[in-house]
């Protein structure tokens, strides 16, 4: 088998074409949460705090000099970044709690048991057969 075609065999399976998809909604999903948290969650919280923009919030390490920009630690930038982490994990905590318990519904259903086979009923006859002579 050539390199080709076992590459072919290989990308076209369907763990790979749905890891692909996954993948792809998850960064969609993951600028809907993004802009979720930065323009509706955020906003709030900072004018709780005192009208604080978590963006902006910065510790400067060195001030800028004539042609060099300022070194800053953009702490603000990472407590947005752990808040988004925080309701993406959420979210998919409660997808899969809704899976499983959806899946438990399924599992609850009794499977009906299948007929005995042919030498199955032989013995029940001859066992209920004994029993019957004592």
């Amino acid at each position: 088998m050539s390199t080709m075609s076992e590459f072919k065999a290989f990308a076209m399976r369907g763990n790979v074409v749905d890891l692909a998809v996954g993948v792809i909604i998850g960064g969609a999903f993951g600028k809907i949460v993004s802009s979720f948290v930065e323009d509706v969650i955020m906003p709030p919280i900072g004018l709780v705090l005192g009208g604080v923009d978590f963006k902006n919030l910065t510790i400067v390490l060195k001030a800028a000099e004539d042609q060099s920009v300022a070194v800053t630690l953009n702490y603000g930038k990472f407590i947005q970044s752990v808040v988004d982490f925080t309701i993406v994990a959420f979210v998919i905590f409660m997808v899969i709690k809704l899976m499983n318990s959806l899946k438990k519904e399924e599992d609850a259903t009794p499977a009906v048991p299948p007929a005995p086979s042919a030498q199955e009923v032989l013995l029940i006859e001859i066992r209920d057969a004994i029993r019957g002579k004592k």
